[in-house]
């Protein structure tokens, strides 16, 4: 498969697929000790500078920087060495349809070799640089190398979904309680099926106390919204799942954060990925995402003066960083910004409780959907 064509799938490979991949990397190498060469194998370069933000395509993506990792270079050998490891244990992972927590292949390949003092791992940042390499070097992403994290972020609405794993299981978010459904690490389609979804939108919120509040005043019933609650910065599984409810369920994506530069950041990492997973946009980025608040310009049109806080030096200094960065170089977020900066003000989404509890979810977010009063 061409890198041209792995990127416009929209991450819908089988696990067949990744372990094909898998192998043929793994020939390749086998191939090169066969030949009395030195084994070695290709990933990319990480790190800022080989991050590239795609106008046309309206997200962060990866640049075509190379690093190659031999096993006859010292500084690599270990490295190398712990990268096969990894290669394949997930290989097998896929072969048994198994899957496993970061942590949990730590510790299973940890172990001191042969009469040695030497360990194959000392810590598990070191385990999870090898998987991050592998992702790299066949394309794709953990989750799809049946590699999960801790979960975080809810789902709430009229979502029909299928646990394909587990007995096929099928269950309506709607009638799982107040709580909604804890969404998985891995929202891979192999795994999760969305069989059903009636909703005019999907609406992803910052904070539990918000989700809370609008599952409390029926928002999604009679508004016919599918809520997304991530509790801070979207989880890789949640970040999947919004991509999903884009891409296969065709909703309109409308994300709602305090009004400040982290939340507003938060937001950013939904619509154009972040500079972190930057090869993975391709996976879990959703460029036609639409800001619906909080926003400074919101203080005044509420009358929220009294419930503002003050912005204290950090939120300062990340509002001046994220003024340069290309994906907010466009007039409306480079004014909020420049507002911010010099209002030093920020505003929480709870602090619309100051007009009314249900004032949210009557008033406020009804009229801005219907207005499209969004930043882009």
């Amino acid at each position: 498969m061409s890198k041209k064509s792995r990127k416009t799938d929209k991450g819908l490979e089988t696990p067949k697929e990744i372990a094909s991949r898998i192998h043929v990397m793994a020939e390749g190498i086998v191939g090169q000790i066969k030949k009395g060469q030195n084994p070695h194998f290709v990933t990319k370069q990480r790190g800022k500078g080989n991050v590239e933000f795609e106008e046309d395509k309206g997200i962060i993506e990866l640049g075509d920087k190379e690093t190659t990792r031999s096993f006859l270079n010292i500084a690599h050998t270990k490295k190398f060495l712990q990268t096969m490891l990894v290669t394949s244990q997930l290989y097998n992972y896929l072969s048994h349809d198994k899957t496993a927590s970061i942590r949990e292949i730590y510790y299973e390949l940890k172990h001191t070799v042969g009469n040695t003092s030497e360990n194959t791992f000392e810590d598990q940042s070191e385990s999870d640089s090898c998987i991050v390499d592998l992702e790299h070097a066949v394309e794709t992403i953990r989750e799809k190398l049946n590699v999960h994290a801790n979960p975080k972020g809810t789902l709430y609405g009229d979502i029909t979904l299928v646990d394909k794993v587990h007995n096929n299981d099928k269950f309506n978010c709607l009638k799982l309680g107040r709580g909604g459904w804890s969404v998985m690490s891995r929202m891979e389609p192999n795994e999760i099926e969305i069989k059903d979804c009636d909703a005019k939108y999907a609406l992803v919120i910052e904070t539990s106390a918000m989700y809370e509040r609008l599952i409390e005043e029926d928002f999604a019933k009679k508004h016919k919204a599918i809520l997304v609650g991530t509790g801070g910065q979207a989880a890789r599984g949640t970040r999947r799942l919004i991509f999903r409810l884009s891409h296969e369920q065709k909703l309109p994506i409308y994300t709602f954060t305090d009004g400040d530069p982290y939340g507003w950041y938060i937001y950013s990492v939904i619509k154009q990925g972040s500079m972190a997973l930057a090869a993975h946009s391709n996976y879990m980025a959703v460029p036609d995402a639409k800001y619906i608040g909080m926003t400074i310009e919101d203080v005044k049109d509420y009358g929220l003066e009294n419930v503002t806080e003050k912005m204290k030096p950090g939120d300062i200094k990340r509002a001046k960083e994220m003024m340069d960065y290309d994906w907010f170089k466009n007039k409306p977020w480079q004014d909020e910004l420049k507002t911010a900066i010099d209002k030093k003000i920020r505003i929480e989404q709870q602090a619309l409780a100051n007009k009314s509890l249900e004032f949210v979810a009557t008033e406020y977010l009804p009229k801005k959907i219907k207005n499209k009063e969004f930043l882009p």
